[in-house]
C-alpha cells in the first residue's frame, strides 16, 4: 500500500478547512478604506449582461430572478464595474429604495466580489418607475487603474461628454420592462452627499 507522508494529510486538512470558511459580511464591511477613500464592492463586471446581486442575508453574489429565470440584459452589457457602496441604506421611509447606495465604477473589468477605492466624480439621477434611483459614477482611486482622467464633475463634463451621453442612453433603454427618466446630473460634492445620506449609523 502507498502511504502518504504526513506533511500531504497536513495540506488536505487546511484546504478543506479552507473550503469551510463562512463567507465576509460584504455588505457590511466599512464604507471608507483605511487610507479615507470610500469602497465599493463589485456585483456586476464590466462588459457583463448578467444582473448579479449580492444577497444580504445568504452573503453570496447571485444572479437576479425575473419570473424564475436569469435575469440576462437584453441589450449591451454593463458600461462600468456595477455594484455598491457597503454600510449604506437608503431607507424607504426616506424616500430611498431600501437597498444600498449602487455605484458604477469607470473602468477595466473587475471580478464579481472585488472590493476597490474609489473616488465618486458624480450622481447620475434617475427616476425608475416613479421613484428616484441615484447611481453614484465614480473612478478607481488607483492610479494606475483608472482610465478617465478627472477627480471631479467639470473635468468629467468638459474631457468626456461622450461618456454621459453613453451612459444616458444605455440606462434609459438597457431594461426594456422598466419605464426610466433621466432627472439630471449632480457634482462631485452632491455624489458624496448623497453617499454620507445613507451611511448606517454605527
Amino acid at each position: 500500500m502507498m502511504k502518504f507522508p504526513t506533511y500531504n494529510f497536513l495540506i488536505i486538512g487546511l484546504l478543506l478547512l479552507a473550503g469551510c470558511k463562512s463567507s465576509q459580511d460584504l455588505a457590511n464591511i466599512p464604507s471608507k478604506s483605511k487610507n479615507g477613500n470610500f469602497q465599493a464592492v463589485i456585483e456586476i463586471p464590466a462588459g457583463t449582461n448578467k444582473k448579479i446581486e449580492y444577497h444580504k442575508t445568504k452573503k453570496k453574489f447571485l444572479v437576479d430572478q425575473r419570473e424564475g429565470k436569469d435575469r440576462i440584459i437584453d441589450f449591451l452589457p454593463y458600461p462600468g464595474n456595477y455594484g455598491f457602496i457597503p454600510s449604506t441604506f437608503s431607507d424607504p421611509e426616506q424616500g430611498g429604495d431600501g437597498d444600498a447606495v449602487d455605484v458604477l465604477i469607470l473602468g477595466e473589468s473587475k471580478n464579481t466580489g472585488s472590493i476597490i477605492g474609489i473616488i465618486p466624480i458624480a450622481v447620475f439621477k434617475l427616476i425608475d418607475e416613479g421613484e428616484l434611483d441615484y447611481k453614484i459614477i465614480a473612478i478607481p482611486a488607483d492610479l494606475k487603474a483608472q482610465i478617465i482622467k478627472t477627480e471631479n464633475y467639470q473635468g468629467f463634463t468638459s474631457n468626456y461628454p461622450e461618456v454621459i451621453k453613453i451612459l444616458e442612453s444605455w440606462f434609459s433603454f438597457y431594461d426594456k420592462s422598466q419605464v426610466i427618466e433621466i432627472d439630471g446630473w449632480g457634482n462631485e460634492t452632491e455624489a458624496i452627499e448623497e453617499i454620507e445620506k445613507w451611511l448606517k449609523k454605527p
